[in-house]
């Protein structure tokens, strides 16, 4: 009975939050001090917002972390932006990074983005303007317009030889992860 309850709040919850409209409550609260994921983000959600609750970035973190650590991917992208922003953590590019690693690899198209950015820039990885091409073009592919076009300009960069040999990791990264997908 109380696993039907939780259900029903996580479900009215995941609906409010499509159309934008999540707010903190107690049952929002409850779901989420029981364990759910989605119910941790979407608290952290409302504190780094403020949405029905003061804003509160180390409170948002707090919820983001339990929710990513648990492999909640839209939670593992905002704790990765927490970290290389600064908000409610001290910067640290390096665990930006990592969560951004971890979303991007469970198909979220703003980690993937990042993550080829931060390896453009040299933020909490060396420089490497092939691993940057690679992830604009999955983040391209899924949809990502700013990708795009910051993979052309890495595309000057490169040699076609590099270009080609990125595609191929490229196909094979999509065709592991539908096989990924299959499995589930």
């Amino acid at each position: 009975m109380i696993k039907r309850i939780c259900g029903i709040i996580l479900l009215l919850m995941l609906s409010a939050l499509l159309l934008g409209e999540i707010t903190y409550s107690d049952s929002l609260l409850q779901a989420a001090e029981s364990g759910a994921p989605e119910a941790q983000y979407n608290l952290g959600y409302c504190y780094f917002y403020g949405n029905g609750v003061a804003q509160d970035y180390r409170e948002a973190v707090k919820w983001y972390r339990l929710a990513a650590e648990q492999g909640y991917a839209n939670a593992q992208f905002n704790l990765g932006y927490s970290y290389a922003h600064g908000e409610g953590v001290t910067q640290d590019y390096r665990e930006a990074v990592k969560w951004y690693r971890l979303a991007a690899e469970q198909g979220i198209a703003e980690a993937q983005y990042n993550l080829g950015y931060c390896y453009d820039q040299g933020n909490g990885v060396i420089q490497n303007w092939e691993e940057a091409y690679f992830w604009y073009l999955i983040a391209a592919a899924n949809g990502s317009e700013t990708a795009k076009s910051n993979r052309q300009i890495i595309a000057q960069l490169l040699t076609s030889d590099q270009i080609q040999a990125i595609r191929t990791r490229a196909e094979n990264w999509f065709d592991d992860q539908d096989a990924e997908t299959e499995k589930n």
